[in-house]
Parts: structure tokens; C-alpha cells; sequence
């Protein structure tokens, strides 16, 4: 009976170990993030250092740039949408091919997105022209639509 105690207590101890490691190394990723939050959804977190999805903007940038009336282009993902991520790794290389800043706007850490900007699915791009919108496309699509919608819609840098 006691090594069965003294086992558990070393499997408990062990656990803890591992909890605590994995939350420092958690808060470690997170700091100094582009979303300026102390906590991040663990799929955010994984993005933080894939070159695709570097352009974040924050719900008080993205709402003054509208009101300083910009013209500015906004990919509304959610770190956790199976589409976006598919949608993502076309995305950002053909903006940045096009000379197209792409803001982009993570509805799953910022979700009152969803009703301010009136998306209804992910991904979605808004191109908004003196502040407001002039565009959108919403869906996974194919790197030709895209590149048409961006022909059509978008300012260059």
C-alpha cells in the first residue's frame, strides 16, 4: 500500500511538471503578440509565427482607419476555421505578389468583428473605399477568383 502512494505521488508530482512547464512555455509564445492580449486561443497562439498571417490589425486601428475614411483591404478569418486555412496560404502570397496591403482581422480572438463589420462566415474580404464598404468576398475560393476580386476591388500599397 505504501508504494502504491509513494507511485502516485510521483505520477502527481510528474503531471504538475508538466502542467506547469507547458503553461510557462504557453505564456513565453505569447508575449509581445500582435494582438496585444495576455492570453491567446492555442490556435492563435500556433499562428503567431507563420509568415502568412503577420499583417494583424486591432479592432481600435481597423475602426479609425474607417473613420478616417481609408481605403484599406481586410481578410476577417478565425484562427480556427479549416477554411481560412486554406484560404491563408493563397491569400498572402498573392497580396503581397499584387503590391496589396491585406489587414487582417482574427474574429476568434476579436469577436465582436462579427456584428461591427456584419460577417456572416469565414473567410471574408472586405475592401472598404473612403471608410466604407465597396466589396466583399466571402468563402474559400481559387487563387484565379481571388486574384480577380483583388484585380477589381483592391488598392495597391
Amino acid at each position: 500500500m505504501k508504494k502504491v502512494l509513494i507511485f502516485l505521488a510521483i505520477i502527481i508530482v510528474l503531471f504538475s511538471g508538466v502542467a506547469i512547464l507547458t503553461n510557462m512555455q504557453n505564456s513565453e509564445k505569447v508575449e509581445d503578440n500582435p494582438y496585444g492580449k495576455d492570453t491567446l486561443h492555442p490556435e492563435t497562439a500556433a499562428l503567431l509565427e507563420d509568415e502568412n498571417y503577420q499583417n494583424i490589425i486591432l479592432p481600435d486601428e481597423l475602426d479609425q482607419k474607417l473613420k478616417d475614411k481609408e481605403d484599406i483591404t481586410v481578410y476577417y478569418f478565425q484562427s480556427t476555421c479549416e477554411y481560412c486555412k486554406q484560404a491563408t496560404p493563397i491569400l498572402s502570397p498573392l497580396a503581397e505578389e499584387m503590391g496589396i496591403d491585406l489587414l487582417q482581422y482574427n474574429l476568434l480572438e476579436f469577436e465582436q468583428g462579427w456584428d461591427d463589420y456584419g460577417i456572416q462566415e469565414t473567410p471574408t474580404i472586405v475592401q472598404y473605399k473612403d471608410g466604407k464598404e465597396v466589396a466583399r468576398i466571402t468563402g474559400l475560393t481559387s487563387e484565379d477568383e481571388y486574384r480577380q476580386w483583388f484585380t477589381e476591388n483592391s488598392q495597391k500599397k
